[in-house]
Order: C-alpha cells, then structure tokens, then sequence
C-alpha cells in the first residue's frame, strides 16, 4: 500500500485546539493591556490639566480651579470644556483636612503663585491603583500607580 502526503484528522484537531488556546490567551492579555492603558491615559489628561490650571493661574495672575464631579466622573478647569472618565475607572480624593472625598464636587484651586490648595486624585480600575498627588508649595505633580 503506497502512502500519500497529507495530514490525519488527528493532527489537524491537534493543531486547531493549539491555536484556539493561544488565540485565548492572546485575547485575555489585550483586554488587560487595553485597560492599562486606558487607565494611564486618563492619568495624563488629569495631569495635563493640572499643569494647564497652574500655567493659568501663574500667567493670568488669577487663582485658577479645576472641578472634579466624583459622582458623574466629569472633571474640567472651571470655564473650559469638561472631560469624563473612561468607564470602569473609579476616582476619589484624599484630601489633607477632610479626609476621603467621594462624593460631590472637589476643587482644587492653583494660586498665581504656584501653590496649590487640593489633596491627591486616586484613579483606581479591579487590577490597579493610581494616586496623582499634588505639592501644596510649588505645585509640582506626581504620579505613582500600585498593583
């Protein structure tokens, strides 16, 4: 008996659950990366826009507010166009005299001459945490994410 070339209907379903299994697991990995990735870009508007309000106050001379509303998850410097979260990323405050702010409108007001009146904004998704934390002197912004 003479054998041709080809495949067994054993070695095709082999190869077919082999690559169902990466397609899976490569599927898994991009919706946590795109997540990520969301989240860090969220991270740097909010932070864009804390230096813009400090660039303003230091330019225009005039105390300068940036409004967050933690229950619609809307956030804008006051008199400019108003930006939303990305859905499934939550946000509070920790401010320095009332604590945890959750609910409501919070301002951060920036003076003219660089300091800052306001607590640190806490992004936060199921995986990971970001804290954007101001300095009430000169107004500098940092950013550290946690796991």
């Amino acid at each position: 008996m003479k054998k041709t070339g080809g495949f067994t209907l054993l070695e095709l379903m082999i190869v077919l659950v082999l690559i169902s299994l990466i397609l899976g697991l490569s599927a898994a990995l991009f919706t946590k990366t795109l997540g990520k990735s969301s989240m860090d870009a969220t991270a740097r508007d909010i932070i864009a826009a804390v230096r813009a309000a400090r660039v303003l106050a230091q330019n225009n001379g005039v105390s300068q507010n940036i409004v967050f509303d933690l229950e619609t998850k809307r956030y804008s410097i006051e008199g400019r166009s108003e930006k939303v979260l990305s859905s499934g990323i939550g946000i509070k405050i920790i401010d320095p005299l009332y604590g945890e702010v959750i609910k409501g409108k919070y301002s951060l007001t920036f003076h003219p001459g660089g300091a800052v009146e306001g607590g640190t904004i806490v992004l936060s998704d199921t995986n990971r945490r970001i804290n954007i934390h101001m300095d009430p002197v000169i107004g500098a912004v940092e950013m550290k994410a946690e796991y």
